[in-house]
């Protein structure tokens, strides 16, 4: 049977005790964020985000980005901090920006067909980062399948996922309804891959003080 939480009033400790264990035990989410509402699993283990992948129906072509509390709990993620990630990190996170950066080897993530790399964001939302210090990293994508609208409500998310997911966290609606904006700072030409809440010439600002062209 589903659970159903609502965040009309803060989540209690125990319901987040709850909700890491879903998460720890392969179990799926949906949770409101600063943007549209995600569906999560634990990021550390394939076969949830297999299952993750499959609620959506999408192949290990598309893997999802991962969302953590903190630029310090991203780090051992990635392959190496660079000045362009921290600058990025420290203009925009917690924030709607999802920077893409070569994953660290020894993290051993399985998110699909990734060539190396992750997308990494830490969401401005205070339920979640909460939430996220006791589950660790979730790959959390946005709620709704191939094809279909994204999720503002929790009643949404219910409508295309059913019991496919162990727990529904109701925060009313989506506060923004846009999906996060995505930068790829994989090498030393930073670029554009998707365009949502940040605006682009904010990213550009960002970067080009410390000298660094947006492609």
């Amino acid at each position: 049977m589903n659970e159903l939480l609502y965040l009309r009033t803060p989540l209690t400790d125990t319901q987040r005790e709850r909700i890491a264990q879903i998460v720890k035990s392969g179990g799926l989410i949906v949770v409101p964020t600063d943007t549209i509402y995600g569906i999560g699993a634990n990021a550390l283990d394939p076969a949830a985000v297999d299952r993750l992948r499959a609620a959506k129906g999408r192949g290990r072509q598309m893997p999802p980005p991962v969302v953590v509390d903190s630029l310090e709990s991203a780090l051992p993620l990635v392959a190496s901090s660079s000045p362009i990630l921290e600058k990025l990190a420290k203009d925009f996170w917690p924030g709607a920006l999802s920077i893409i950066v070569r994953d660290n080897p020894e993290a051993k993530l399985d998110l699909g067909d990734l060539k190396g790399t992750v997308a990494l964001r830490v969401p401005q939302d205070d339920e979640l980062l909460e939430l996220l210090r006791i589950t660790g990293p979730l790959a959390l994508t946005s709620a709704n399948t191939t094809a279909s609208e994204p999720s503002i409500s929790c009643f949404q998310a219910q409508k295309y996922f059913g019991s496919k997911v162990s727990a529904y966290v109701d925060g009313g609606l989506s506060p923004c309804g846009i999906a996060s904006t995505m930068v790829d700072i994989t090498d030393d030409h930073p670029r554009i891959v998707r365009e949502g809440a940040i605006p682009v010439e904010r990213v550009r600002k960002s970067l080009s003080e410390i000298g660094v062209a947006l492609h």
